[in-house]
């Protein structure tokens, strides 16, 4: 039984997009150990789980390392080997907005649980704000999402999208240069012989890290120093 620190009960949904059960893992709040790569670390007393995060909640998280966190998850069963064996699978949000947009954003064909973890790198309301204004150029930027699918994300969402979308445009600009600072460094990194997978997952951390960074070449210059420290 799970003490007050590590707390898990089930919670009614946030909007009627959402499709959970009673029975689901909803909640889950711990102590946070790590945030990298896609996934966070949660202490719950004596036990850690595994929580897989989307790539634009990275940093906040990397603030709150060694505090307690609340994650509103989304519990799942993930197949291997063809479909021969199933793993159970946490995904965790900040809000329950954030996970009853994750749930929508997954309806659209062709995106599954993983596939929308690594494409949403920007905040969901900023996400949610281009679909609804049909930026086809925004969610191209995103990992994963090339023209065909941009298009159709706008096609199969456009219209459901305006509760998640924040009436606080000024913050946007903010994200933007980020995001465009981690594609640059991308790019470099790429250039260099790297996978765009671990090239973003480098660029993310270094940036978390060190976020006072302006440049790709800073950023770059950081990606180096943490590969010092992880090797």
């Amino acid at each position: 039984m799970c003490s007050p620190t590590c707390r898990i009960r089930s919670i009614p949904s946030w909007h009627d997009v959402t499709r959970y059960h009673a029975d689901m893992i909803s909640r889950i709040s711990g102590r946070l150990l790590e945030a990298r790569d896609g996934h966070a670390l949660l202490e719950c007393d004596h036990l850690v789980y595994e929580i897989l995060v989307p790539g634009a909640d990275i940093p906040s998280l990397n603030t709150k390392l060694g505090n307690p966190v609340v994650f509103h998850t989304l519990h799942y069963h993930e197949s291997h080997g063809q479909g021969t064996s199933f793993v159970p699978r946490l995904i965790g949000f900040q809000t329950e907005r954030d996970r009853a947009f994750f749930d929508l954003f997954t309806t659209v064909k062709n995106i599954g649980n993983r596939k929308a973890l690594r494409a949403l790198q920007l905040p969901f309301d900023r996400v949610a704000a281009a679909i609804a204004s049909k930026d086809s150029a925004l969610l191209t930027s995103l990992p994963e999402i090339g023209k065909r699918t941009a298009e159709t994300i706008i096609a199969e969402l456009s219209g459901k999208v305006d509760d998640f979308i924040e009436d606080a445009p000024a913050a946007a600009p903010i994200e933007d240069e980020a995001m465009a600072l981690i594609r640059d460094t991308v790019a470099m990194l790429t250039a260099l012989g790297e996978s765009r997978s671990e090239a973003q997952s480098l660029a993310q951390r270094a940036l978390a890290v060190e976020p006072e960074i302006t440049t790709p070449d800073a950023l770059l210059s950081a990606v180096f120093r943490l590969r010092e420290t992880i090797r």
